[in-house]
């Protein structure tokens, strides 16, 4: 009777996976935001004679000018920051203790040996979503080396599926969030732009309210243009360093898998001659 192959069960995870239900995030934000917003640039303090609807006395008081965009702008500011801090110890958990170049090496010097007590031992001490793949790997690779009722190709099939299978199963916890953290970088050019036509809005109603120009009105419409703007670039770009960073970081991580793999499933096919 035929034996059937079972694929190796996931290795359990620990450690920090990320937060699931980043609206949460997201809520807590908007709340930190409009409340810096109106409390802290919005505190009489910033302002000539204690008045909001006065000139700004200094720099926060400006930026408090921008309106009601500006809280929406610190939401995503504060948004991705916190992402950042969330994607920065995720990651961090599924790179694994050891250098990740040095495991890489290590472990496919072991695998080309045939050494699979010590890839084993040096998964154990890496831990993460690199060495959860590399041990599904193996588990495999021995699995299917005592099967007789396998063809090579098919047993070599068996183990590249455990790794791809062990893959996806790592990459959510990899990718977790930067989704919102590539659509922030969009939204916050675009909340920038709609500040600015807003400011723009009022800038053009002083100088034609009258048929004359209201200085405060016009300067505030104008403040109020320029303060989104600036706002909403720094958001895009702090967003851009974020996305780009993890990105790469999650480039390595899957380049070191597809490697090992690779190794995993060579090795096999130079060790059995079996057809």
């Amino acid at each position: 009777m035929a034996t059937t192959t079972k694929a190796a069960a996931p290795a359990k995870k620990s450690g920090f996976q990320g937060v699931k239900a980043a609206w949460i995030i997201l809520a807590i934000c908007c709340v930190a935001g409009y409340s810096v917003w109106y409390f802290v640039m919005g505190n009489p303090d910033n302002f000539v004679g204690g008045d909001r609807s006065g000139h700004p006395a200094n720099l926060l008081g400006t930026v408090y000018k921008g309106g009601f965009v500006v809280g929406l702008i610190l939401t995503l500011l504060f948004t991705v920051i916190c992402l950042g801090i969330e994607r920065f110890f995720a990651i961090k958990t599924a790179s694994g203790k050891m250098n990740l170049a040095k495991f890489t090496a290590e472990v496919k010097a072991a695998i080309k040996a045939q050494d699979f007590t010590k890839a084993k031992d040096l998964c154990n001490k890496m831990q993460g979503s690199v060495a959860n793949v590399v041990l599904a790997s193996i588990n495999m690779y021995q699995t299917v080396e005592s099967d007789d009722h396998l063809k090579k190709a098919a047993k070599i099939a068996k183990i590249q599926q455990a790794h791809e299978e062990a893959t996806q199963l790592e990459m959510p916890t990899l990718q977790m969030n930067m989704p919102m953290v590539a659509t922030i970088v969009s939204l916050g050019t675009l909340t920038a732009l709609f500040g600015t036509v807003l400011g723009m809005i009022g800038s053009f109603q002083a100088l034609s309210a009258g048929g004359g120009a209201d200085s405060m009105a016009l300067s505030a419409g104008i403040s109020e243009a320029l303060v989104n703007t600036a706002s909403g670039i720094l958001t895009s770009w702090v967003a851009t360093v974020v996305y780009n960073f993890f990105s790469n970081k999650i480039d390595k991580l899957t380049y070191a898998l597809d490697e090992i793999g690779f190794t995993i499933a060579a090795t096999y096919d130079s060790t059995h001659n079996e057809a």
